[in-house]
């Protein structure tokens, strides 16, 4: 590699993580991210350090999502905090979200959806193609459509 190529590269470098920090509400800094990676504001999306993206992962952030420190998501996950009224009439008119929180130290699997109003603890592994629609402890296993917990994860 030439030093024209590294210049080029570091100075690309630096244009990406400027675009991630004005993307994210807080976390661009330090988040790794392989593209495409789509969202709906971005500012809604509070980043811990070192948070891993892998590529097609969707984040719709119309309510806050808080992501903990070194948590890796797989390809194609997506984030969701929207929610619709089961009345069809309102659906026509209304749309409404609930905050999602993820802990620490999470690493979740290819193609899972985590849907509005979920918390996942810190130090759990979510499983690929997972559906998490409730709340998931700490320090687990969890998989499966709808997610339920496995078992315990011990380091």
């Amino acid at each position: 590699m030439s030093c024209v190529e590294r210049h080029e590269r570091e100075s690309e470098q630096s244009e990406i993580r400027r675009i991630l920090e004005a993307l994210f509400g807080t976390g661009g800094d330090t988040v790794w991210m392989q593209p495409p990676f789509y969202c709906d504001y971005g500012s809604n999306i509070h980043l811990g350090t070192r948070v891993f993206f892998n590529f097609n992962c969707t984040v719709l952030d119309v309510c806050e999502v808080h992501i903990g420190d070194h948590t890796l998501f797989g390809p194609g996950v997506q984030i969701l905090t929207p929610l619709h009224p089961f009345n069809a009439d309102l659906r026509r008119t209304q749309e409404y979200g609930k905050p999602i929180e993820i802990g620490a130290d999470v690493w979740v699997g290819g193609g899972a959806l985590i849907l509005a109003g979920v918390r996942i603890g810190s130090r759990t592994i979510i499983g690929a193609g997972s559906v998490v629609t409730r709340d998931v402890p700490e320090g687990v296993l969890a998989a499966g459509n709808p997610c339920r917990v496995i078992r315990d994860v011990s380091d």
